[in-house]
């Protein structure tokens, strides 16, 4: 078997490592790769300060691995990341509050609304088409709608 040492497995390998994972966490975040590059910055500081083989190296980042990836899960568990932008990626939340035209006429409760330029399926109280409507709230891809007060 070949050392290791011989072909990089040395402490600063382990930071450049860390270094690089947490550059792909920056590029392609997901909070994700930030544990990785933590369990080999803790991985280098050990071969650093006791001169790990490369066994125990390997070893000792795959226990730092799953170990920083748990903590950090829980972690966000319990304090999740919270946007400045509730609405992002939730197109129908930021509808909440706004005025559509009925397109299709709301009967029995289901429908059709322009929004902006393209329509949406519709709940609410039975509304002729061409009729104003303010969006209530949102199931899924279907707008809540009531009739305008």
């Amino acid at each position: 078997m070949p050392d290791l040492t011989q072909i990089g497995m040395t402490y600063w390998a382990w930071f450049i490592a860390a270094t690089v994972l947490a550059i792909a966490e920056i590029l392609a975040p997901g909070i994700f790769m930030i544990w990785l590059a933590l369990a080999a910055a803790a991985t280098g500081v050990l071969t650093l300060l006791f001169g790990l083989a490369w066994e125990l190296q390997l070893a000792s980042f795959a226990v730092f691995a799953v170990a920083a990836v748990v903590i950090g899960r829980n972690y966000l568990r319990r304090h999740p990341v919270v946007s400045q932008d509730s609405g992002l990626n939730r197109r129908g939340d930021r509808l909440v509050g706004q005025q559509v035209r009925v397109i299709d006429a709301i009967t029995d409760g289901k429908g059709r609304v322009a929004v902006g330029d393209s329509a949406w399926s519709a709940t609410g109280p039975d509304t002729p088409a061409g009729a104003l409507v303010r969006v209530s709230g949102v199931d899924g891809a279907t707008l809540r709608v009531e009739p305008l007060s």
